[in-house]
């Protein structure tokens, strides 16, 4: 980032150079001098993002009325100035930094301040005002400085995945926020697009009849992104952490794969490649306007790059993947089956296109930094989810679809001698350890990297310790680089320093009634050069 940009967003006013064009008064909205809001316009919380050594990306959206069928929020067609301050205290005694940004309709009257000119590794606070109405006060920490290479040197991070609102509570989020963390990993799933009926779910709650249908317009998934973000306890984590996030299907489609719909001839609007394009782009709106998220991540209708690498010191580089943007369509009509053997290993086959996978190989070979951790959206060890040795049945949205990227995607962290490879993955709503070697039918084969899979957060309900697809995928020898599984809800705590990588597995014994209390499941420990995961 070239030093012009930086002392722009870091002066007064910087977030308004955050919003492009519109934050530059090119809106179609006229200005709202001296707005009053029927209601609190802060109702969907605060949020910040994508840490930097010098600052962060902070994030709100003014929504009165957050669930208005328009898609609204309960905002006129005019934008409003919002300021915002980043303080040394709680109290804001000490200012370390403050602006006005724009909030333009075009946007959905959210903001995207992106704050330079900060301390590395410290905590700030920060929160925004509009009309005489003020936020809740948000936490939020810069990354370790590039040149922290002290072996003493702790990085602390959670990850979580899949929240489907309407199938549980949001309580693992609340014990998150009580963690000591430095910043959180979302990988996607943020929300569901099926429709969720009249009465949500678990929760009970009565939902305009819209609710009731999948997501298509861009007032439909604004909407979906509110009740999400209504919740308590996941605006509690929000407002205690910067978060990194990527997307993997629900916030568009389940297994969409770049311009090609779920079900190509399911009879719905997105049925050609336009129609599918222009439902992505209303998604990839909406996803923007409710997240923490820098200007290179802003969507230029359906195309936007989400990938990026982020520093956090010498202990490690986070390579951020989309893993649904580029990858070609899943084999033999999707699902989990035996066969396609030839077509999922075909060579020609993406799961992150020719310029991902270039941009990781290469970027992970010139790390610098001890671990190289990859946030990854689908599971990339193999399973064979058929528990009679005679046969092998494959996930083929998962990378066993893929299995010609996935070995360009092993054989090439090995062979550069990437530093320490760990994948996070989400989307299986299940926690699996499990070692990623070379060749996973020669248990004589090296281990290239360590992949943690964490659990949702609600999707699937109320889980179990052991449920029959974890005991088919662990029993009978079938995937004995399998080290762990559970099927409860929850999420993980990593712990990072120049001597070990720690995974901490929380996980919470029911979400559809609210309450649940947390414990720790599992503990695993990767050491510097020595791939693999080791139970604690």
């Amino acid at each position: 980032m070239d030093l012009t940009r930086r002392r722009l967003l870091g002066s007064a006013g910087a977030g308004t150079a955050a919003l492009g064009l519109f934050a530059a008064g090119f809106s179609n909205g006229t200005a709202w001098a001296s707005p009053r809001f029927a209601g609190d316009p802060f109702r969907l919380g605060v949020a910040s993002g994508d840490p930097e050594p010098d600052g962060v990306v902070l994030w709100t959206r003014l929504a009165p009325d957050p669930l208005a069928v328009d898609g609204r929020g309960g905002m006129p067609e005019r934008r409003v100035a919002v300021q915002w301050q980043v303080a040394h205290d709680e109290r804001f005694r000490d200012v370390a930094r403050q602006g006005i940004a724009q909030a333009v309709p075009e946007l959905g009257h959210s903001i995207h301040v992106e704050v330079a000119g900060l301390a590395p590794g410290r905590d700030y606070f920060y929160r925004f005002r509009a009309g005489g109405e003020v936020s809740r006060t948000g936490r939020t920490r810069t990354a370790p400085s590039p040149h922290d290479q002290g072996r003493g040197t702790e990085v602390s991070f959670a990850f979580a995945s899949c929240q489907c609102w309407y199938e549980g509570f949001y309580t693992a989020y609340r014990h998150m926020a009580e963690e000591s963390l430095d910043f959180v990993v979302h990988l996607g799933d943020y929300q569901y697009e099926y429709g969720v009926g009249a009465t949500a779910g678990v929760r009970g709650m009565e939902l305009d009849a819209s609710f009731q249908r999948e997501t298509y317009t861009l007032a439909e998934y604004r909407n979906r992104h509110a009740l999400t973000k209504l919740d308590a306890d996941l605006q509690s984590a929000h407002g205690a952490f910067p978060w990194i996030l990527t997307w993997d299907d629900h916030e568009v489609e389940n297994n969409w794969a770049a311009d090609i719909a779920a079900i190509d001839t399911d009879g719905f609007p997105d049925a050609d490649i336009a129609s599918f394009r222009a439902r992505k782009a209303a998604a990839f709106q909406a996803y923007y306007e409710h997240l923490p998220l820098r200007l290179p991540q802003k969507p230029n209708g359906s195309a936007v790059r989400m990938y990026r690498r982020l520093p956090f010191g010498g202990v490690l580089d986070l390579h951020v993947l989309d893993s649904r943007s580029y990858r070609d369509d899943q084999v033999c009509g999707d699902g989990t089956k035996p066969g396609c053997d030839a077509e999922r290993s075909d060579p020609a086959r993406t799961m992150l296109g020719a310029a991902q996978e270039r941009w990781l190989l290469d970027g992970a070979a010139r790390s610098g930094a001890t671990w190289n951790v990859l946030a990854n959206q689908t599971l990339i060890a193999q399973v064979d989810q058929d528990p009679d040795p005679a046969v092998l049945s494959s996930g083929l949205d998962m990378w066993d679809g893929y299995t010609a990227a996935r070995d360009r995607l092993l054989t090439g962290l090995h062979g550069r001698g990437v530093a320490n490879p760990v994948v996070l993955t989400g989307d299986i709503h299940r926690s699996v350890v499990a070692d990623l070697k070379l060749d996973f039918g020669d248990e004589a084969s090296p281990v290239v990297a360590t992949e943690f899979a964490g659990t949702s957060i609600s999707s699937g309900k109320d889980g179990a310790p052991m449920d029959q697809v974890g005991h088919d995928w662990l029993t009978a020898g079938v995937n004995p680089h399998l080290k762990w599984h559970n099927s409860q809800r929850g999420y993980t705590v990593m712990r990072a320093t120049g001597r070990e990588l720690r995974a901490d597995y929380r996980v919470v014994p029911y979400v559809t009634t609210p309450g649940a209390p947390v414990e720790t499941a599992a503990r695993f420990i990767v050491e510097p050069g020595r791939p693999g995961a080791q139970a604690v």
